[in-house]
């Protein structure tokens, strides 16, 4: 991991400018250009190109420094895949959430298939604040059940785990992705699958924040804001 020094060092703004524009990029429905007009009233002059490196350089660091504070969730996996389009293309954004509506994880990809399946599983175990699944539910994609077998067989997945192919208990995710689809829609889909991933990872990263995922004590209005600068180092 950067260090704070490293990752604003030779920035043309100030890091509290910086953190605010990515907040709010991966926050809410916003287009860099209306990110350039809106920091324009407050009299910072700066290229929506800009405003992009550091979306694309700060996403995956937020979700970096998030992952250590994380709240466990529990072990009931609702899992399904929604669509992002890059580079005129439908990718494949698989998302997990407990019974809570709680984040377990995310992954872009290019296929939709059992390798791709098998990979997010092991992604979504491999984090520390998830417990090993006693259920996982899921809808009809004939990927899942092979993905899921071959994963016990391979000792990687707990053999008692319950799969659960029933569409409708899959309400809660198919509600989470309404959220993450809203943000991601004033961006008119991505340039290539790297800044793709980047560009989610900050947003799903502030979207755990906002869902109260995130270990911390401020409760006030600000919280989001005290909490992202503390985990850049911004305040002691």
């Amino acid at each position: 991991m950067e260090t704070e020094l490293d990752l604003f060092k030779f920035k043309q703004f100030e890091s509290e400018i910086i953190l605010l524009t990515i907040r709010w990029y991966l926050k809410y429905s916003l287009s860099y250009r209306n990110l350039v007009e809106m920091m324009e009233e407050r009299g910072l002059h700066m290229a929506h190109t800009t405003i992009m490196r550091w979306v694309h350089q700060f996403g995956p660091e937020l979700d970096k420094r998030i992952r250590p504070y994380l709240k466990s969730t529990n072990d009931s996996f609702r899992t399904d895949e929604t669509y992002v389009k890059v580079k005129g293309q439908w990718k494949y954004l698989y998302r997990a959430v407990d019974s809570s509506g709680n984040t377990i994880d995310f992954m872009l990809s290019e296929n939709r298939d059992i390798h791709a399946a098998k990979r997010f599983f092991k992604k979504a175990m491999a984090s520390p604040h998830n417990p090993s699944p006693r259920v996982i539910t899921v809808d009809k994609n004939p990927a899942y059940p092979t993905a899921v077998q071959q994963l016990k067989e391979e000792k990687a997945m707990k053999q008692e785990t319950l799969l659960r192919q029933q569409k409708y208990l899959n309400n809660i995710i198919e509600q989470d992705h309404r959220f993450i689809k809203k943000i991601i829609k004033p961006m008119l889909g991505f340039k290539s699958f790297k800044t793709a991933e980047k560009t989610i990872a900050g947003i799903e990263a502030m979207h755990m924040i906002r869902k109260g995922q995130v270990e911390y004590t401020h409760s006030s209005a600000l919280s989001d804001v005290i909490l992202i600068n503390k985990l850049f180092g911004l305040i002691a």
